[in-house]
């Protein structure tokens, strides 16, 4: 039995999307049949998640791996400790950062993103979700509702690295600030991830959960944020339209998400 772990926006969707290529699909309930478990492998919390997860997978690793579930089984969750979220967001706020706070079902965006967003190019898969929710008002609701409910991470955009300088000299040994540069799209994004969690340690836990060799497990995925993923299983799959970094260090490249990337995936590993 091989453990399958999927990245969602721009590996099993197009960014921003709840719907995958059919030969996705067809080639997950193939490997699904032939033995094998499949599981998303996301930033994205469960609200964000659930249209996809509907669809019939063997478990979830959400919030870039501060909760994950197997079969139903939650088998761990790590919110930050409440007065970190607070002052790291009086940090960033202060220094011009756009965030977005995501707890296990809501994700709560400063009211302004929207037009942040606007002046951002393409191609970016966080940026793309992020702007595609916004538009279709897929759960992200004003960050004047948060109430300090359980926050898991914190999505940050801006447009200088200086902007995050404050933040991470206080709060760096704690947090990852997993940080993308959006080329030419002239801003920065990125999560702010717990240090005791991440994708990486998320696999091993899923795998230990089922008592699977690390060697057994296999991780596709498109940006740095999938990073730890990519590191930590026994086979590694880039997407084609994925970041040149982590196509550097993965096993595999394969097409684009758009062009059956995922299914060419499946059938070269013999999963189908």
């Amino acid at each position: 039995m091989k453990l399958i772990f999927l990245d969602i926006d721009g590996t099993l969707v197009k960014a921003g999307t709840n719907t995958p290529p059919a030969s996705a699909m067809e080639a997950i309930r193939k490997a699904q049949k032939n033995g094998h478990k499949v599981f998303l492998c996301t930033g994205r919390n469960i609200g964000m998640a659930a249209p996809v997860y509907a669809l019939g997978f063997d478990g979830i690793i959400a919030l870039a791996g501060g909760y994950v579930v197997a079969e139903k089984e939650l088998i761990y969750h790590q919110p930050m400790p409440k007065e970190d979220t607070e002052d790291l967001l009086k940090i960033l706020h202060e220094d011009g950062v756009f965030c977005t706070i995501e707890t296990t079902d809501q994700s709560f965006g400063d009211e302004n993103l929207s037009d942040f967003l606007d002046s951002a190019g393409e191609g970016n898969s966080e940026i793309e979700r992020w702007r595609k929710a916004l538009k279709e008002s897929l759960g992200i609701r004003p960050m004047s509702e948060y109430k300090g409910e359980d926050a898991y991470k914190i999505v940050i955009m801006c447009n200088d690295n200086s902007q995050l300088q404050r933040a991470r000299d206080k709060y760096e040994k704690d947090y990852d600030f997993v940080i993308q540069e959006a080329v030419g799209h002239g801003c920065l994004n990125g999560e702010l991830i717990n240090r005791c969690f991440d994708k990486g340690r998320a696999v091993e836990m899923v795998a230990n959960h089922y008592g699977v060799n690390i060697e057994d497990t296999i991780g596709f995925g498109d940006w740095m944020n999938d990073l730890k993923m990519i590191e930590t299983v026994g086979t590694s799959l880039c997407m084609g339209n994925g970041a040149q970094e982590l196509k550097d260090i993965s096993d595999y490249v394969l097409k684009n998400v758009e062009d059956d990337g995922l299914a060419q995936g499946f059938e070269l590993l013999n999963l189908v």
